[in-house]
């Protein structure tokens, strides 16, 4: 009678699932999230290769960007978001933290332009960078770092909450990079546009 009366409190405890503990990101996540960074420099890399002064000044239409203004946007916004990576990783870890976010939708939101909003204010292309080049220079050596910190951190990703966000450390960095894919993404749909210029 006491084995039986004692299964439910030993069920119970097989059963728990302990909170995650502080620890590096797994072998899986460092070789997703440095994959993707690698991907999406050298995809917007290859996009601009070769790009003439009217084709990257080009605008489908009066009020939307053009490639150039694209490239700026990812210059001026990948540090203010690296920026919210490196103030969240100085927070304490929140082991029973669950994150609203999920992988699979940050991964979606690089790939669907359907839904589409305007940047704050403070990521609007302003002309500080003197040409495309300059502002893809700037975005090129910013990665770099990145890379190095997605590649060597021992820091737990998962187990810290995005200062003023609804995912984890490890999903925002993610977000960086789909981020500039859904950018990228835009300079092809400007290239396709049937005005865009041919050289």
């Amino acid at each position: 009678m006491r084995i039986i009366s004692a299964l439910p409190i030993l069920l119970a405890i097989l059963t728990h699932v302990a909170p995650v503990t502080a620890g590096p990101l797994t072998a899986g996540d460092r070789q997703r999230l440095v994959a993707h960074l690698e991907m999406t420099e050298h995809w917007l890399s290859s996009e601009l290769a070769g790009l003439s002064a009217s084709q990257l000044a080009f605008r489908p239409s009066p009020e939307s960007w053009s490639i150039r203004d694209v490239v700026e946007h990812l210059a001026i916004a990948e540090p203010q978001y690296w920026q919210q990576v490196q103030d969240s990783l100085k927070a304490a870890v929140t082991p029973d933290y669950k994150p609203e976010a999920t992988d699979a939708g940050i991964l979606w939101y690089g790939i669907d332009r359907t839904n589409r909003a305007r940047t704050g204010e403070a990521r609007v292309p302003d002309g500080r960078f003197k040409t495309a080049a300059d502002a893809h220079a700037s975005f090129t050596k910013l990665r770099a770092v990145m890379r190095a910190l997605a590649r060597e951190s021992q820091d737990d990703f998962r187990g810290r909450k995005l200062i003023d966000g609804n995912m984890d450390v490890y999903q925002w960095f993610l977000m960086i990079s789909t981020h500039s894919q859904r950018h990228i993404l835009q300079i092809r749909e400007i290239k396709a546009d049937k005005t865009y210029p041919r050289a």
